[in-house]
């Protein structure tokens, strides 16, 4: 009887072990989600603020341009 006890409770203790462990790397996976999300964001931010001032300089060379005709 004081077998089934013990291996009852070492038992318990691995699987919350185990719990943790998987707990642990799906944290882990997550935060490396997001921080990939945010990096893509970011890039993806730059490059639109820099097609934006393109843009507007393009814009300022023609009415220039028009503005001599």
């Amino acid at each position: 009887m004081s077998f089934f006890k013990a291996a009852g409770i070492t038992g318990t203790l691995l699987v919350i072990l185990t719990l943790v462990i998987t707990l642990l790397k799906q944290i882990i996976t997550f935060i490396g989600f997001i921080t990939g999300a945010i990096k893509i964001l970011i890039v993806l931010v730059f490059v639109l603020l820099i097609v934006g001032v393109g843009f507007m300089i393009l814009r300022s060379f023609n009415q220039n341009r028009k503005d001599k005709s």
